[in-house]
């Protein structure tokens, strides 16, 4: 697995983004949530990718200024009113895990993650030991991550030990008491 197919991979994840309205308010732009009408300056989605739903399509782009998506060759300026959707950003510890995971363990991972009806999106806690260690060739210990996909809950212990060899061990636990352990054993 290339670094274009992890990418393909993440990008396909559900519950992405979050979707809303834009509106102009005494010349400030605010971002209305529609899962809870929550309001939100939209400066503080700047340099974050966006979606803006124009001639029954989305149009991908990235909020480079207030009120301006810069597409690939086009600058579109927001309307009042307008449906939108902002990319979720993931959090630290959890993003820097993903980035860890040899090829093998990061795909069985999110494969076991989605058939238990979970996004990388999903995830409100995360503790990685690993951002704390200085000797990432020859180290033990356990992370732990939290998934809400608002119907469930799932909590991911993920044991490794890398030395002469990569040993990851995730043990998927969901509110119902299912359970799933998967390990995955890699030369180095």
């Amino acid at each position: 697995m290339n670094k274009q197919q992890r990418i393909e991979l993440l990008n396909r994840q559900s519950r992405a983004f979050t979707s809303g309205i834009v509106e102009n308010i005494n010349d400030q732009w605010v971002f209305f949530n529609d899962e809870n009408d929550e309001a939100f300056p939209l400066e503080e989605y700047i340099d974050r990718e966006i979606e803006i739903h124009r001639g029954n399509r989305w149009k991908k782009g990235f909020l480079s200024d207030v009120g301006v998506v810069t597409l690939n060759r086009e600058t579109l300026y927001l309307l009042n009113q307008e449906k939108v959707r902002i990319k979720k950003d993931l959090l630290y510890s959890f993003d820097s895990l993903l980035e860890e995971l040899n090829d093998d363990s990061f795909f069985q991972f999110i494969m076991t993650l989605n058939s238990l009806s979970f996004s990388i999106h999903d995830c409100i806690y995360g503790y990685n030991q690993l951002t704390f260690l200085n000797d990432k060739k020859n180290c033990s210990g356990v992370n732990f991550f939290t998934f809400d996909n608002d119907q469930c809950i799932c909590a991911v212990q993920h044991h490794f030990v890398y030395s002469t060899k990569e040993h990851d061990r995730f043990e998927f636990t969901l509110n119902t008491g299912k359970r799933i352990v998967i390990e995955k054993f890699c030369p180095k």
